[in-house]
């Protein structure tokens, strides 16, 4: 493994210089994180555009194929499960449900609502995705130990809760705690 500097060694040395009585941890794992975050999101595109799909569509098909009701989901369970607004989440499924990938049907305990099931279209597009998409991410981590694997997973499962806590609210322009 090459552990030459790179550009984030370069913004670290260069602020170090600036900041001397500064620790940069926190800049030297986030900025690689940020690089990681971009660079992964191309990869899924890949992945997902070689099953002929979208990002939206691969988030919209892989939460029905995952569902515990026979691939079925409401339409306010998809927008809960795919972090969109109803009106967007009706608008995709539109769209899904033109390719040929879902069907919406009548919701037989609620008379108000809709089904939107998968259909074999779309299951066939988004397993071959996923087959893709886990191919293309093993290739990111062929170099790592089950060890290291193990240790980034934790690491980030600590960032993220630590990210997903709201911000405190603003008092005066400052935050409060």
């Amino acid at each position: 493994m090459d552990w030459s500097d790179d550009d984030v060694d370069s913004v670290i040395d260069a602020w170090s210089e600036i900041l001397p009585g500064v620790d940069l941890t926190p800049l030297d794992v986030m900025s690689r994180l940020r690089r990681v975050a971009r660079d992964l999101q191309g990869v899924r595109e890949h992945a997902f555009a070689s099953a002929g799909l979208r990002a939206w569509e691969f988030d919209i098909l892989s939460n029905l194929r995952r569902a515990p009701d026979g691939e079925s989901m409401t339409p306010s369970q998809l927008s809960a499960a795919t972090s969109t607004a109803t009106g967007t989440s009706t608008y995709r499924v539109d769209r899904l449900v033109v390719r040929g990938m879902v069907a919406r049907t009548d919701h037989p305990d609620d008379l108000r609502s809709r089904l939107v099931t998968l259909l074999p279209e779309g299951r066939s597009a988004v397993d071959a995705a996923m087959r893709q998409l886990v191919g293309a991410e093993a290739e990111l981590i062929r170099d790592l130990s089950r060890g290291q694997v193990a240790t980034v997973v934790e690491a980030l499962r600590t960032i993220a809760t630590v990210s997903a806590k709201p911000a405190a609210p603003r008092r005066n322009g400052r935050r409060t705690r």
